[in-house]
């Protein structure tokens, strides 16, 4: 056991979440140099590469589709964590940070994560495959509490501005909850099956490797790593972004383009792992762990930031402009005809990346 241990601590996939959260330690709360700040910068892409690989052997060990909401959920509650103390200590200025942050999450994974997976399968197998049952269940759920936590403050009249009431904000939180509940209980008990990977002749993958699975000690320990790899992700990226925010601020780029870095930063685990997966032709997986997170995002921050805002002295602001929604409709209504055949080609992949490409186009210039 002993020497097992020694040489699992001798990888570097086992050493980077240690130096990643000592790291983390030191520079917390500090004003960081040019100099450490690429020290941090380095550390924070080995955290994200050890992340992907700590939660590969999770998957492997519990399989499909628990493996992606690992990875989806861990990454959310610490997102989520960070979101919170911002806001804290953020003042007026952090009235709009949850919905930035959300509506980021969102766009990134429907059209960044999606598009780019799509593309790597078809282009790698022709065609991409995978399952529309559950990744329309999913497709749906996430479009709801967007629209629910998102769209409609903007519409809403019982408060000036696009804010929700105490009454209507209460009620976005705990539907959104709900509803995060209900398709996890869905996704993992009483239709597992939508959700696993599909060969080309539409039969269910029960087996994601021919591989042995991890033992329980090996699998316990990675998600010990896995942990300590995602706080440091979130932690050494809240460390670089008052660098980041110079950088933005000296390129005359709006203040919202650093949430939107932020979210890209934090996203790349996942973003990563589903790339892999697209690569070995499990779609179902990219599309899992896109969808799942984008519903984690909004399912988990909305009750979180209504439960801060109880003691929180400023307004939070939930609602989008004209400008967003529009982009979250479009993405809306071609992810719907994306999802419905089961298959795609690069052209769908294409299409969710030109509309990725234009939510980062918008951001830089409004």
């Amino acid at each position: 056991m002993i020497v097992g241990l020694r040489s699992l601590a001798s990888r570097w996939t086992a050493v980077v979440p240690v130096a990643a959260v000592v790291v983390l330690a030191f520079t917390w709360g500090r004003h960081l140099p040019g100099a450490v700040v690429a020290v941090v910068t380095l550390v924070l892409a080995g955290a994200v590469l050890a992340a992907v690989h700590h939660a590969e052997v999770v998957a492997h060990r519990v399989g499909e589709p628990f493996g992606s909401l690992v990875l989806a959920i861990a990454v959310t509650i610490i997102e989520v964590a960070l979101i919170v103390t911002l806001m804290v200590d953020g003042g007026d200025k952090s009235a709009t940070l949850a919905r930035d942050t959300v509506f980021a999450a969102v766009m990134i994974t429907l059209n960044g994560v999606v598009g780019f997976s799509l593309l790597v399968a078809s282009l790698r197998h022709k065609t991409a495959v995978f399952n529309p049952e559950g990744t329309g269940a999913a497709l749906a759920t996430v479009a709801t509490l967007a629209s629910l936590s998102l769209v409609l403050p903007t519409f809403t009249t019982s408060k000036p501005g696009p804010e929700f009431s105490t009454a209507q904000l209460t009620f976005a939180a705990l539907a959104s909850l709900v509803l995060y509940v209900l398709f996890v209980t869905t996704q993992t008990v009483r239709h597992r099956d939508y959700f696993l990977p599909v060969t080309r002749q539409g039969e269910v993958i029960h087996a994601d490797d021919h591989a042995d699975a991890p033992s329980t000690r090996t699998t316990v320990i990675s998600l010990v790593l896995l942990g300590f790899a995602l706080i440091g992700v979130v932690g050494l990226a809240k460390g670089v972004s008052p660098t980041i925010e110079s950088g933005v601020t000296a390129a005359g780029m709006p203040p919202a383009v650093v949430g939107v870095i932020i979210a890209l930063l934090v996203l790349l685990p996942e973003t990563i792992a589903a790339w892999r997966a697209a690569r070995r032709d499990r779609v179902q997986t990219s599309l899992n762990l896109a969808l799942g997170s984008a519903m984690a995002s909004i399912g988990l921050t909305i009750p979180a930031v209504a439960l801060a805002s109880l003691w929180l002295p400023g307004p939070l602001v939930l609602g989008l402009g004209p400008l967003h929604m529009v982009l979250l409709a479009l993405t809306v209504v071609v992810s719907s005809l994306t999802v419905v055949p089961g298959r795609a080609t690069p052209l769908q992949g294409g299409v969710h990346m030109v509309l990725f490409a234009a939510y980062l186009e918008l951001a830089v210039n409004p």
